[in-house]
């Protein structure tokens, strides 16, 4: 049975890891040239991608490419005085198990793990899909395969092209995100810088691997979503350097950068809401399907165990897509709502509204990060109706049979 998997980024090798351990042949349509290795920027894994990783056998190689960032210095706007909280203790907090890495690390890891069983191709890209699954691509001859899934993230050319409307599945949180790779010039070394005011929050941060590199990240409000294309770099380090003009001399250094910087990542924070994930021989996997939203929302967990439920729901049916699609989207669910919720949460605690807001980010990182574990947990239990979302996820051990 010939899957189709549109992506390469994390999701797609997660599924097609999955895939091939159970007897499906697996092709993974990429439209970069290659991998990404530019490092990408840091992303989250809670305990359900945690245990999926270790059952695929990669989370050595994974805990070795962790950033180790550990502290977090915390400067108000306008305040002179400085507030230092320990980050370990406050991922603590939130998840039994949780691991941070860069993006792009964790794509090549997942890569690697099934690289010799899937076919990759990569600069390309689907442009049409019929009914039947013939598959048509912008370099390649068409091909026809059983099913298709859409693994391309956020702005997913699969989706555009199955389901009609797609403007309409998505909800703007009212923030947007960007990140850049820059010269360490603050001399990080596993520590998160963060300067916050009322409506934007700007970071930067060092970690293992990164040598001589840091990366920069910046969060800001708007009341609508701004006028820029998802690849129009220029228009959106414009839009960058107005939501962050005169916030402190630190951020001024970082913004000076963009004309440089050898990677640039820029979006909206935006939701992915549908119905269904599914129709007739395709369906969604990750920020393809469910986007919570960069940045907030936890989404590279929930990719990881979206893969790992789709796969294992075909198997469970034999390849049966009217059986494991509807299988897959009930199991998942549970874990999207709540991962929308928390994005929202995290959103308005990230990115605080008022004056008192900024002030409760500090304190409160501080508060979290002096306490014992046993009592920090508790703590983030009593403040936050999404605390420890993740370790309250299920991952079935789906021992189904291989598929012809």
């Amino acid at each position: 049975m010939r899957i189709l998997v549109s992506g390469a980024g994390v999701a797609g090798p997660v599924l097609a890891y999955w895939l091939t351990r159970y007897g499906f042949s697996v092709t993974v349509v990429e439209r970069a040239p290659a991998l990404r290795r530019t490092g990408g920027h840091a992303v989250d894994l809670f305990r359900p991608a945690v245990l999926v990783s270790e059952r695929m056998g990669v989370l050595t190689r994974i805990e070795e490419r962790a950033t180790g960032t550990n502290r977090m210095t915390v400067h108000r706007e306008g305040s002179r005085r400085p507030v230092r909280a320990d980050l370990s203790k406050i991922f603590g907090a939130a998840s039994g198990r949780h691991v941070e890495i860069m993006r792009d690390d964790l794509g090549a890891i997942y890569h690697d793990a099934a690289r010799d069983d899937v076919e990759y191709v990569f600069d390309d890209s689907v442009t049409a899909i019929s009914p039947d699954g013939e598959v048509r691509f912008e370099n390649s001859a068409p091909r026809r395969f059983d099913l298709v899934v859409g693994a391309d993230g956020l702005h997913s050319t699969v989706r555009r092209l199955v389901f009609e409307g797609d403007a309409r599945f998505t909800s703007f949180i009212g923030a947007h995100f960007g990140v850049l790779t820059l010269p360490n010039v603050s001399g990080l070394d596993r520590e998160l810088l963060l300067h916050v005011g009322v409506g934007r929050t700007a970071g930067m941060y060092g970690a293992r691997h990164l040598g001589d590199e840091a990366r920069a990240l910046f969060l800001f409000r708007s009341e609508h979503e701004l006028g820029h294309h998802h690849r129009d770099v220029p228009r959106q380090k414009e839009l960058l350097r107005a939501a962050f003009a005169g916030m402190h001399t630190d951020v001024d250094r970082w913004l000076d950068e963009l004309d440089r910087t050898p990677a640039f990542y820029f979006d909206s924070i935006t939701q992915l809401r549908m119905d269904t994930w599914s129709r007739g021989r395709v369906t969604l996997v990750g920020d393809a399907g469910y986007s919570p939203g960069p940045a907030v929302g936890g989404s590279t967990t929930l990719a990881v165990v979206g893969a790992y439920v789709l796969a294992g729901e075909l198997a469970r049916a034999g390849g049966d897509h009217e059986r494991a699609f509807p299988a897959y989207e009930r199991a998942m669910a549970e874990h999207v709502r709540g991962s929308h919720a928390a994005a929202l949460s995290a959103a308005k605690t990230l990115i605080p509204g008022s004056r008192l807001g900024v002030w409760g980010l500090a304190r409160g990182a501080r508060l979290i990060s002096a306490l014992p574990t046993g009592p920090s947990r508790a703590l983030v239990r009593l403040t936050t109706r999404t605390a420890r979302l993740y370790d309250s996820v299920t991952v079935d051990d789906y021992p189904a049979p291989p598929v012809r």
